[in-house]
Order: C-alpha cells, then sequence, then structure tokens
C-alpha cells in the first residue's frame, strides 16, 4: 500500500484491519499454499487438522460457526483431555483470520512438532460483534454459554480452568481482555496482539466507529456503550478478586491506531496488581499481518508452556 494519496489514505487509515487482511491474505495465499507443500512432504506424520463446526445459537438467532484445529493423533487418543485455546479474530473478519492470513494449521503442526507446545485444541469462532454484548448481537453470552459447553462436549477439550486459554488480534485483543478480566475463573492465560483496548474512546481511524456492534438506533456510535465494555470499566472488579489471569500484550510500534501507547498502559495497569504475570512486547511494524505473523508463535508459547 505504497500510493495511498487523499481519499484513499482516508479510507486506508478508517479500515485498516480490513484492508491490511485483504493485502496480507493475497500475499499470504501463495506462500502458504507452497509451505504447505513443503511441510506435509517433511511432516506428513505430525499433521493436524482443521475442521468446520457449527450449531444454532439462540443467543444469536443464527448459526454459530467455528473453524476447529485438532492435532495429530487426536483421532486415536479420544480419552485424552486436550487443552484448548480460543482464538478471536479482528473488527469486520472472520476465523478465516486465522487459516487464511496467519497459517495456524501449519504453525501448530510444526510448533507441536518441535516440542514447543503440547498437543492442542484451537477453536477459531465467527463473531459479528467485537465479542461484547453490543447492538447487533449478545456475543460474550454466546460465546460462554453456548460455546465453551460446546466446544467441551463435541471434542475431548479439557474443562479445567489451567488448560483453557484466550488469545485475540485486534477488536480480538479487546475481546481477549475483556473476557479474561470479566471470567478470571475461565481461563489461565490470554495473549492480546494489538488489542483495540484505549484509555478511553478509540481514535477517529478505528473501526469501532462503522462497526455495528457500537451503533445506536440512529447508527451514531455509542460512547457509553464503549465505556461500559473496555476494560477500564472491569479493571478494578478484576484487581480486586483473587484469581489472576496471565497476560500477553503486543503492539507494532508505528500502529496507526496508537495501540503500542495505549498496550503499554494496559501493561503498565496490569503490572502493579501482578508483576509476575504480564508480559509485553513492543515490535516493529503498524497495525498488520506481518506484525502478528512474527509475533504469534511467540504469544502462544507463553500460553502453552507456562
Amino acid at each position: 500500500m505504497l500510493a495511498h494519496t487523499g481519499w484513499v489514505r482516508l479510507q486506508f487509515m478508517r479500515s485498516l484491519e480490513r484492508d491490511s487482511a485483504a493485502v496480507w491474505i493475497l500475499v499470504m495465499d501463495s506462500l502458504r499454499v507452497l509451505f504447505a507443500l513443503v511441510f506435509m512432504l517433511l511432516n506428513s506424520a505430525n499433521a493436524g487438522e482443521v475442521v468446520r463446526d457449527s450449531f444454532p445459537s439462540k443467543e444469536l438467532g443464527r448459526d454459530y460457526e467455528s473453524l476447529v484445529y485438532l492435532p495429530e493423533g487426536y483421532s486415536e487418543n479420544r480419552e485424552k483431555r486436550y487443552p484448548v485455546i480460543y482464538l478471536l479474530h479482528g473488527s469486520f473478519l472472520s476465523a478465516e483470520m486465522w487459516t487464511e492470513g496467519l497459517s495456524i494449521e501449519a504453525r501448530l503442526d510444526m510448533m507441536i512438532a518441535g516440542q514447543k507446545i503440547p498437543p492442542v485444541i484451537a477453536v477459531m469462532p465467527t463473531s459479528e460483534s467485537w465479542w461484547m454484548n453490543g447492538s447487533n448481537e449478545n456475543a460474550e453470552t454466546a460465546f460462554f454459554e453456548e460455546l465453551i459447553p460446546r466446544v467441551e462436549r463435541r471434542w475431548s477439550a479439557s474443562s479445567e480452568r489451567e488448560d483453557r486459554f484466550v488469545a485475540g488480534i485486534s477488536a480480538g485483543g479487546f475481546g481477549t481482555v475483556g473476557y479474561a478480566m470479566k471470567h478470571p475463573d475461565k481461563f489461565a492465560a490470554g495473549a492480546a496482539l494489538s488489542p483495540a483496548t484505549y484509555e478511553d474512546l478509540p481514535p477517529v481511524n478505528s473501526s469501532a466507529y462503522e462497526h455495528p456492534a457500537f451503533l445506536d438506533e440512529s447508527g451514531e456510535f455509542d460512547q457509553a456503550l464503549w465505556r461500559s465494555v473496555n476494560y477500564p470499566a472491569l479493571i478494578d472488579a478484576y484487581t480486586e478478586q483473587e484469581q489472576m489471569v496471565a497476560f500477553y500484550i503486543n503492539s507494532g510500534d508505528h500502529d496507526a491506531l496508537d495501540i503500542a501507547y495505549h498496550a503499554t498502559v494496559l501493561y503498565q495497569r496490569l503490572r502493579t496488581h501482578q508483576p509476575e504475570d504480564v508480559e509485553l512486547r513492543i515490535v516493529d511494524g503498524d497495525h498488520e499481518f506481518e506484525v502478528w505473523d512474527r509475533t504469534l508463535d511467540d504469544a502462544l508459547k507463553f500460553l502453552l508452556s507456562r
């Protein structure tokens, strides 16, 4: 995206997550195919699989769809209870962000084969919200009351807190922080990559202002709703209870959505409460798939190798 000027540049800034995803997925498609072929030839014995899962959701009023990664040997070892990680996609995206944009299947295969992480089930749901009970759907209620019980019935997923993790990118990072703070009894650790969390309102180029999750009946951005679900409204209650969720937080240093600064503020607030259970990484890059591709392995190791 080297030739954006005027109106085109403005539109790029206002929908950075979507534009970044589109460009990165185009780049990754050919590389992913080549990489997958090479990997399958070299590691065919260690290959997991990604399957689709869907069930009718009363909360959402539609089918709740997910992609589910199952590690190598899953079908032969159904008595085993695997740790499970929930991966939350970004704004206006879908579960395919993980498979098409970040090659999650090959990534997990390699990390498990290299004994960097244990065999794990990864659940990648698709949400039409920012993972909260918003103006358009009750995503949070559906996640905790329908999706998690479904996963633990349908798949050989452990139901123990110490085996359950959540991670997300951008709006998914927003969801990760909110879920972990509101439900510390559910997760041992969370990883928020370039989380769209702010001390107050998001910057003007955030897609939150256009997302139906935050629009009121007149189509305007609902500031009160945003403030009620953003982490500053949650952190006091989180720090007052005893259970701590280990947090991994990162951002690109040139993030156009000001996330490097706000991720650092979030880190400092958590560090005061749990100095040994929070990590921050500021790396070179913008709010873009290249940053997440380079840092996702580190985040997964933080979560699954504790």
